[in-house]
């Protein structure tokens, strides 16, 4: 199996680590962001992973290759303009269809700032039992930005905020709004359904397919520990939890 990690943003949130650095090489409990994520992918046996880059892009690459790719086959994908995650995983569609068969094998989209215990076999177990597209993991907790799914946990619509007005992009009866977890599991098909162009969401793609029929799927991770990197008050806390095992 294979993974991307999205790790081109400019972590504005982030600053002012990252005035000098990318929100990737930004470290917590001596690790950085990257190292974590990519040990992550490692324990549950993933070994080739595309990685997108562009905001202090050398320095990523430099990293890599001092710790020789910490033994794992990564290719870059290098954005001279920030693409989003939708036109960042575009660019780099040719890595998950270069081998015969390869649309076939479901692979991992994974935010680098997220620290999270998310079981990902167990996320690429239900999106094959449930024939998904994509399958996003979800929880029930407060955010600016909710995706709506129906009672069999396929994705209807989207709302901002807890008062916002219910997006829907197909009719459904009830709905259950949740927060996306910035991890992901892809059925490869639906980077030849990528119509948009240049930069733009994967969310954006994710309703637009939705609402054509297509089997954009929850899986609920309720259970697990869930961090996001990408702002500097989460930190100190997420240090201290990896420190603690997640205790």
């Amino acid at each position: 199996m294979k993974a991307m990690i999205l790790a081109a943003g400019l972590g504005t949130r982030l600053r002012p680590l990252t005035n000098d650095r990318p929100k990737a090489l930004v470290e917590i409990a001596g690790q950085t962001l990257l190292e974590i994520t990519l040990e992550r992918l490692r324990t549950f046996g993933i070994h080739e992973v595309v990685i997108n880059v562009h905001h202090f892009a050398e320095q990523v690459m430099d990293y890599l290759r001092v710790h020789r790719d910490f033994d794992m086959e990564i290719v870059i994908s290098s954005e001279d303009v920030l693409l989003d995650t939708g036109g960042g995983l575009k660019k780099a569609a040719w890595f998950f269809l270069e081998r015969p068969g390869s649309s076939d094998e479901p692979f991992i989209l994974h935010n680098v700032d997220v620290l999270s215990t998310i079981d990902l076999r167990r996320m690429v177990d239900y999106h094959r039992e449930h024939g998904a597209l994509a399958t996003l993991a979800v929880q029930k907790r407060k955010t600016s930005r909710y995706l709506l799914f129906d009672r069999s946990l396929n994705l209807c619509g989207r709302r901002s905020g807890e008062e916002g007005k219910p997006e829907l992009i197909r009719t459904t009866s009830q709905f259950e709004a949740l927060a996306f977890s910035g991890i992901h599991v892809i059925s490869p098909r639906l980077l030849t359904l990528l119509t948009e162009d240049g930069a733009f969401s994967i969310i954006t793609s994710y309703l637009r397919l939705a609402g054509s029929g297509e089997a954009i799927q929850a899986c609920r991770a309720d259970d697990y520990y869930w961090r996001d990197l990408g702002k500097l008050e989460n930190l100190t806390q997420a240090e201290q939890d990896l420190r603690n095992n997640f205790r």
